[in-house]
């Protein structure tokens, strides 16, 4: 049995704390608020309080073999998330670092974003990362802080880059079935895969310093998936427009402008050859229950 301790224990470190709890390990759920606390618990984990951005709180938190720095900046600025997934990073990577009893793993959750635009083509853990945006540049300093810096302090770091989330309450229905949909490629993972994944690489012991790409089988282009989306829950498909459409719109933010010329499509062959074994191989098994749940609402309501 090893002892967890997930900072930052939100919508993927609740699941990933299930899952490795059901594996017989003891996990430890960090949060700042009160709230935060309450869900950890009601998962079934032990709660403690901390904040990583600040690294007396970190003192106090407990011994651990693994550590997965999995906190969030809260959808703000690249200052926020500077002081979050650098500097915070780096607190943790201190802290447990300068401890008598050795951490022997660190995971950070990254994301897919660092990799920039490759016109559609794919990638994969041997592309060279080049984020475009500030945000994804300080993702990708982070990166290099969980293997470089936790190397110095004798931890072996693993990244774990996760594609676009979904899940229960991130379907995100309303955005497809409505439209307009913009053209381009999906990239996705269903959460319960995404905790899957990093609970797979601390148990299987696997892709120390290195980084694995958390995607699953099929990139979709978003005007395919849109439609069928549409045809399973049973309602007319969306308007679609082009990009040149989106990027004519005088309100359109820098940060918006520069997602839609992002397009790559992600490949999850290594970690399809280090063992794991997905939940949801795609948006067709990952999106059923939302589905299903639609179709029941709708057809309730009527």
């Amino acid at each position: 049995m090893a002892h967890a301790v997930v900072l930052g224990c939100g919508y993927v470190g609740l699941e990933l704390g299930r899952q490795l709890v059901d594996e017989g390990h003891d996990v430890t759920g960090v949060r700042r608020s009160d709230d935060g606390l309450a869900a950890v618990e009601s998962a079934g984990l032990t709660p403690a309080r901390a904040d990583v951005t600040d690294p007396d709180s970190l003192a106090a938190l407990p011994d651990a073999d693994w550590v997965v720095f999995a906190a969030s900046s809260g959808g703000r600025g690249a200052d926020a998330a500077r002081r979050v997934y650098v500097e915070g990073l780096r607190n943790a990577v201190d802290e447990y670092g300068s401890r008598a009893s050795p951490l022997d793993r660190l995971v950070y959750t990254s994301s897919t974003g660092v990799y920039g635009d490759h016109g559609g083509d794919w990638v994969d853990e041997e592309t060279p990362l080049d984020p475009t945006t500030e945000k994804t540049r300080v993702l990708a300093e982070a990166e290099r802080a969980a293997v470089e810096d936790a190397d110095e302090a004798g931890i072996d770091g693993t990244v774990a880059r996760f594609a676009g989330l979904y899940g229960p309450d991130r379907y995100r229905l309303d955005r497809y079935l409505t439209g307009p949909v913009t053209e381009g490629y999906l990239n996705m993972v269903h959460r319960d895969d995404a905790a899957g994944a990093v609970r797979f690489l601390l148990d299987a012991d696997a892709a120390r310093d290195d980084a694995v790409l958390v995607v699953d089988d099929e990139p979709v282009e978003k005007w395919a998936f849109a439609d069928w989306l549409a045809d399973e829950c049973g309602v007319d498909r969306p308007p679609k427009r082009t990009k040149e459409d989106r990027l004519d719109d005088p309100d359109l933010s820098e940060a918006a402008r520069r997602r839609i010329l992002t397009s790559k499509r992600c490949s999850n062959d290594r970690l399809r050859e280090l063992g794991y074994e997905f939940a949801y191989p795609t948006y067709r098994e990952g999106y059923r229950a939302a589905i299903d749940a639609y179709r029941e609402s709708t057809t309730g309501s009527e």
